[in-house]
Parts: structure tokens; sequence; C-alpha cells
């Protein structure tokens, strides 16, 4: 019988953490040179600001928010690179902070701008090495280097250096190299970050065949939001070091209200007007409108539709994720 606690136990655990970093503060002024080094102003920031947060096995979560919500700083607390002001935090049942060597064996970390390949060495050295010095059996070894080789398609630069690899590849070598000793967890800032799309996609592709076929656990930051909601089942928003937002991709959109968009190719480059849409641009002949489905049912719009002259092709679609989510950032932000 498998132990019940294995499944009790969240991947993540957050619980009222607070983060808070001091910063000196000068004028920049040369008549307060003096000031500066005799009496200088410390600013207190707070990072993190009583943030509670489970995630459970094998969920693919997307972490989010504008820049200095809060999102590195919770990535870096939970694999134990900084430590929480106050709170609590548990990673796979353990102490980031007090645990960290037994944590790392079990969780993997991809920071989009940072690289732990060896620069002026193939990329298959940097594997053999991290074979070495983590001490992984050669089965895991073998069977993860075969699947990476595989699904990143890494054949082809398994043997080059590292400093003559596009940013695709090198994104594509630093996931495989992460995923070698097997990962429950795997925490992932911008992996997309520059990609062109191809290597985005096969990114992608990849970190959900992980998640569906093997349950890794997957916490994922971005600014790309259409990225993100392609690929997580959750997305979590911050705001100030707050938690602003917890739910799915449907739930954020509800929370700004049933918003729809309409594209409408009309015979004309002059856009329309419609009583139950509101423009939004035009590119060419063809025209967008927003519309609320819940105050303007759908059948209403195509009555209106069709009794306008030289409409040639409707398209009803979603909102764009981000618009929706720059508005809950502005809103958030005058809340302040």
């Amino acid at each position: 019988m498998k132990n019940q606690d294995a499944f009790a136990t969240p991947a993540l655990a957050i619980d009222d953490v607070t983060k808070l970093y001091s910063q000196w503060q000068r004028t920049g002024k040369m008549k307060d040179i003096l000031k500066n080094l005799v009496r200088p102003e410390k600013r207190e920031v707070r990072a993190l600001d009583g943030i509670a947060l489970r995630v459970e096995k094998g969920d693919f979560v997307a972490y989010a928010g504008a820049n200095g919500a809060g999102k590195s700083t919770t990535i870096k607390i939970l694999c134990g690179i900084l430590q929480p002001t106050s709170g609590y935090v548990s990673v796979l049942g353990l102490d980031p902070a007090k645990d960290r060597v037994k944590l790392m064996s079990r969780i993997g970390i991809v920071f989009g701008q940072r690289t732990e390949l060896w620069w002026d060495h193939p990329v298959i050295t940097s594997y053999e090495w991290k074979k070495t010095v983590w001490n992984i059996p050669d089965s895991v070894f073998e069977k993860n280097l075969r699947m990476v080789t595989d699904l990143l398609d890494l054949q082809d630069i398994l043997h080059t250096f590292s400093r003559e690899l596009s940013l695709g590849q090198r994104m594509r070598a630093d996931l495989g190299m992460m995923l070698l000793h097997d990962p429950e967890v795997i925490f992932l800032d911008e992996p997309t970050l520059g990609l062109d799309v191809l290597a985005k996609r096969q990114m992608i592709d990849f970190l959900k065949r992980l998640n569906r076929e093997r349950g890794t656990t997957i916490v994922v930051t971005s600014h790309d939001m259409d990225d993100l909601e392609e690929m997580a089942h959750r997305i979590v928003l911050l705001s100030a070091g707050k938690i602003a937002f917890d739910g799915n991709f449907d739930e954020l959109r509800e929370a700004q209200g049933a918003i729809g968009r309409i594209k409408v190719a009309t015979e004309s480059v002059i856009p329309c007007h419609f009583n139950c849409m509101k423009y939004v641009s035009s590119e060419a002949n063809v025209h967008e409108y927003a519309f609320d489905s819940e105050a303007t049912p759908i059948r209403t719009i195509l009555a209106e539709l069709s009794g306008m002259p030289g409409v040639q092709n409707v398209e009803i679609k979603k909102a764009p994720i981000e618009e929706i989510i720059a508005a809950l950032y502005q809103s958030w932000r005058k809340q302040r």
C-alpha cells in the first residue's frame, strides 16, 4: 500500500512569508557627499508581504507579476538562495534554508539569462561533469541523456562549445542539463526570453510533455502571458509583494469581465460603427472590436452585423490574456 503521507505533502508550501530588504539612499548631489558618508538614509523595501501559497505535486503553475512584484525573490527563497525575514517555507517537505544540499538533488532551476554550461567546453562535457559531481547513477544519467537529447533536439549540439550556441540552443542545453538528475520540482525564470518562434515552440512543447508524462511539478515565471496561458494550468499573480490572484486562466478572464473580441473584414478600410461593440483598431480592411458577452449576447452582435453593408468575414475570439493582465496591473497600482 502506498504511503498516504507522501501524497499529503505538497510540492511547495509558503505560509505568511515576508521578505524585507534595506536600501541605502543617496541623493547623488555633491553637497550631500558628507551626509551620505556620515548619516546615510536607509529605506526598508518589502519585497514580499505575508504571502501564502500551496502547490501540489504534478502542478504546472505560472508565477507572474510586474517588475518588482516579488517573483524572483520568491523563487530564490524556494531554492534556498535567500531566507525569508519571517514565515514558513517548505519544498518537498524540506526547509530550503536548512536542507539546501539535500533539496538541490530533488529540484532543478533554470534562469533565462544565466547558464551552468562550461563556456569553453562542449555541452556534453558539462553534462558529464554534473554526472560526476552530483553522483548521478549511470542508469539514470543515460536514460535522461537519451530523453533530453531526443525531445530537446540536442544531438547536433552536444559536441559544440557552449560559447558557440545560439540563445535558443543554449536554453535547450541548459534545460537538458537541469533534468539529468531527475528533479521532482523545477523552477524556470523566463525560459522563453529572446527565443525565436521555433525555439519557443520546442521549449513549450517539451515542458508540457514533461509535466504530463513524468508528473514533474513546474513553476515558471515569464512576462509573455500567451506562453504562460498555453503552458500552465494555474496562474498566481503578484502585486507589490502580495498575491493578488490565484486561479486558472478562465477565472482570470472572468475577473475582468466576459470581454471578447471580434474581427470584422469589410469592403472598406473605414471601420463601421456598432452600438453593441467598442472599436479597438484596424489593419487595412480588417477592424477589431471589443464586447462584453454578459451584457451583449452573441446573437445581438450577429444581428447587427448582418444589417451592415460590405461585411465579408467575421472572427470571434477571446480577448488577449496579456491585455487582461495589463488592465489588472493598472487597477492594482491605482489602489496602492
